[in-house]
């Protein structure tokens, strides 16, 4: 059943019940263990045997830890430390009232979170989690829904690291292009190049970035973000009450410390941020024997980098905790809590990590590309059938890294052999579709962890986003249309933001009725 029309069956089954149930967690696994039965033939045993195979390799790989994995785990939980001894020690409380006196409206709370989500442009996985414990205090006063926080964080994080060259995205495409580009004999393009040049051709990254601001300054809440943010600005509830305690939420669970001051939580994120970012620029230049900002963050080590920055996150943010109490109460419990709440996303992440490794054994993505080489089409098509399969590919793996490995050779190939002039746009095209389907679907990567950087119910998330994607996505499709039949590229990409201010204007106007 590899590599057919059934290997997609796990990825429906999962997207469906998320939508029908809104339990993430049942949704994967129900994903998982189908996906097990249809490798195996329905071999119940064997299909167990799988499913504890996937599993294990998360955490131990080819006879040896796998530390990637752990690293990141062990991040989150940091993480949850941190954040406790945030709220514990008074600094969020305090943060949040100094912010409240320089950033007096809601439209100004929501501007500042999306220009911080684009200013932190290195790695999607520290943006995700880094903007969101920033502006929280901020937005929680400005009672701005905690869905919205999470749709701002997703949808600049991935948009800006896929178009910024100095970032651990932007070195991952650009060697991957190097390889292409020798492989397909295209000696008079460079990576770096091409990849400038393919900016201004991932429609979808800026047409969901403009969006973005969009939506800050015009109001623009349509579909499930309504309902989140007339509860916000109503009763005060940032979070769906009927719901369980989510992610990195933690505002009820300790009484503030009445002496903490705006240091104690802008301290500790600092510290947060120069220590991830010293460390990613160690590891990259000890893993490179030609040392320059690109094979920097082409080798650099994420994962590793976050964990180091966040055990002195969580050193420093203890240290002012323990300064302030006296005596020294509750700290056994702020680590404990702080472990509690990140709990649930561990368990959602691990579960995507398990549906991915299952859909990549059955071949998911391999069927979606067979699709693409096999076809006959005009060559000016290329990028919007681009676009819709590495979306497609994206929304099934939950992946895009993996979305790029499959899809940019195939987009390569093909381009070379029916027409150069639309190889910029046909990879560009691949970038984009990759990042609009992380943006829909639950399993991926990012979009957990916006989840959980904003505090937000994943589900909530997932669904609150998906119009704003849906928009951003048709204005590309629109645009990659353009591109191939007319072989520009500024005309496009300026009618598809204009397309954006005029639906964003238009979606006002009938609002404002």
């Amino acid at each position: 059943m590899e590599g057919t029309i059934l290997s997609l069956i796990p990825a429906l089954l999962m997207l469906v019940l998320v939508v029908l149930t809104r339990k993430v967690l049942l949704s994967l696994g129900a994903g998982i263990i189908v996906g097990a039965l249809l490798i195996h033939d329905f071999n119940i045993l064997d299909s167990l045997s799988e499913v504890w195979m996937v599993f294990y390799t998360i955490f131990v790989s080819e006879g040896s830890l796998n530390t990637g994995n752990l690293l990141l785990l062990g991040f989150l939980l940091l993480l949850g430390m941190m954040t406790a001894f945030l709220q514990a020690s008074g600094g969020s409380r305090a943060f949040g009232e100094w912010m409240m006196k320089r950033v007096k409206t809601r439209t100004g709370a929501q501007v500042m979170t999306s220009v911080l989500g684009l200013i932190i442009f290195i790695d999607d996985y520290f943006n995700s989690l880094a903007v969101g414990q920033v502006v929280r205090p901020l937005t929680d006063r400005h009672k701005i829904s905690r869905a919205k926080l999470a749709y701002f964080i997703d949808s600049t994080s991935a948009p800006i690291t896929v178009i910024s060259p100095i970032s651990s995205w932007g070195a991952y495409i650009i060697g991957i292009l190097g390889g292409l580009f020798a492989a397909n004999g295209i000696t008079d393009m460079q990576p770096l190049t091409a990849f400038i040049q393919m900016i201004p051709l991932n429609l979808y990254a800026l047409s969901a970035i403009l969006l973005v601001f969009m939506v800050a300054y015009l109001k623009l809440d349509i579909g499930p973000m309504r309902k989140h943010e007339e509860r916000a600005i109503n009763t005060g509830a940032v979070l769906d009450p009927e719901q369980d305690k989510v992610p990195g939420d933690l505002s009820d669970t300790f009484n503030p410390h009445q002496s903490g001051k705006v240091y104690h939580l802008l301290l500790p994120i600092i510290i947060l941020v120069v220590g991830t970012v010293l460390s990613m620029v160690v590891t990259g230049a000890n893993a490179s024997d030609n040392v320059t900002i690109l094979t920097i963050f082409a080798n650099t080590n994420v994962n590793l980098s976050l964990f180091i920055g966040g055990v002195a996150a969580v050193v420093t943010s203890f240290a002012f905790h323990v300064n302030l109490s006296i005596p020294k109460a509750n700290v056994g419990k702020i680590f404990f809590e702080g472990i509690k709440t990140m709990l649930p996303a561990i368990y959602i992440l691990i579960l995507a990590w398990m549906i991915g490794s299952i859909i990549g054994t059955i071949e998911t993505g391999t069927y979606l590309a067979e699709i693409v080489s096999e076809a006959s089409i005009s060559s000016s098509m290329l990028p919007v059938l681009f676009f819709i399969i590495a979306g497609l590919m994206a929304v099934s793996t939950g992946t895009s890294w993996g979305t790029f490995g499959i899809m940019l050779p195939i987009a390569a190939e093909v381009a070379a052999v029916s027409d150069m002039e639309m190889l910029l746009p046909s990879l560009a095209a691949v970038l984009a579709g990759a990042v609009f389907g992380d943006h829909c679907t639950p399993i991926s990567d990012t979009t957990i962890l916006s989840s959980t950087g904003a505090g937000a119910n994943h589900i909530d998330h997932v669904l609150t986003q998906l119009p704003y994607a849906l928009i951003a996505a048709g204005v590309a499709i629109v645009g990659y249309l353009l591109v191939g039949l007319m072989n520009m590229v500024f005309v496009p990409l300026f009618i598809s933001l204009a397309l954006v201010l005029l639906i964003g204007f238009l979606i006002h106007s009938i609002k404002s009725k």
